[in-house]
């Protein structure tokens, strides 16, 4: 299997920066698995990667999509293989890196063995996860196929969204279909690093990254998409950050609260992704300061 580095964890910890390093040191260009840096006209609000950082190292799936645009992880896995292949043919180490989980799961472990069965109905189970929450969507899984939700942990988004695909779309039930197929067939070979901190530390970071932003001017970048023509109503205009803004430019909050608001629900976004990959015990963890440590671990796996 093809060889692939892994560099995730929370918001704010600064993985563009250490991916930019490992990709320096190892030959390798960054795949992203942002699902809101995937998005044209959306810079400062999902903490895109500065021109001077893009301008270093190739970056592919970032700053692609028109916001008006459906993308799922069917779609990003299709992408992202694309890349990796032509990286690879290249002699270049594809580089995957980002804080969506599930972006990051799909690429690995794959959605199905084969296409999925309704990309529509797989965009609106994501949707539903991020607007209900992982224990709305399980508890639906309970109801329908009961052998798998005591088979998936609640908190595992990726398997049960997965499953509900698969009965919505066929009736039928994946833990039936299973008996004739695998479904966890690794498709790369991996080296997970996952970034971490004192949560305390990385709170505060993200609270002044926040200030930076608004600094930057993410009022008016949301400004100008809605003059535009991008709606509220989008999915990508309901994400963190342009949600609030948005809250603001409606007048349906101060615009102190709209900043503490926007500061709240990062760092709730950021103790939600540190809760997603901690569940993978297959990560290697490391300060952002050591990347020489994860650089002698980099070296032999790619040897």
């Amino acid at each position: 299997m093809k060889k692939i580095i892994i560099i995730c964890g929370p918001t704010g910890i600064g993985k563009t920066t250490f991916a930019i390093s490992v990709a320096r040191r190892f030959n390798g260009e960054i795949i992203g698995a942002d699902s809101m840096q995937i998005y044209k006209h959306m810079n400062i609000g999902t903490a895109k990667p500065e021109p001077e950082e893009l301008s270093q190292i190739p970056h592919h799936l970032v700053d692609f999509l028109d916001p008006k645009d459906d993308f799922d992880a069917g779609q990003y896995v299709k992408a992202a293989d694309k890349s990796i292949e032509d990286m690879t043919t290249r002699g270049k180490i594809p580089i995957i890196t980002g804080g969506t989980g599930l972006y990051i799961k799909a690429l690995l472990y794959g959605l199905f063995r084969s296409e999925p069965i309704c990309e529509k109905t797989l965009s609106q189970l994501t949707r539903d996860l991020g607007e209900a929450g992982s224990l709305n969507l399980y508890q639906k899984l309970e109801k329908c196929d009961p052998k798998s939700a005591r088979k998936i942990h609640p908190n595992d988004s990726f398997r049960v969204i997965r499953a509900l695909e698969v009965y919505q779309t066929t009736g039928q039930r994946i833990s039936d279909r299973q008996k004739n197929h695998d479904f966890d067939d690794l498709r790369y070979n991996s080296m997970k690093i996952g970034l971490t901190m004192d949560r305390e530390k990385l709170y505060d970071r993200i609270n002044k990254r926040v200030d930076v932003m608004l600094n930057q001017g993410l009022l008016n970048e949301v400004t100008t998409l809605v003059e535009n023509g991008y709606s509220f109503d989008l999915k990508p205009m309901q994400s963190i950050g342009y949600k609030h803004m948005g809250m603001f430019i409606e007048n349906k909050v101060s615009w102190e609260e709209a900043v503490r608001l926007l500061k709240r629900d990062t760092r709730r976004y950021a103790k939600r992704q540190f809760t997603w990959f901690r569940k993978d015990k297959e990560i290697i963890w490391f300060q952002p300061s050591q990347f020489d440590l994860a650089e002698k671990l980099i070296k032999e796996f790619l040897t």
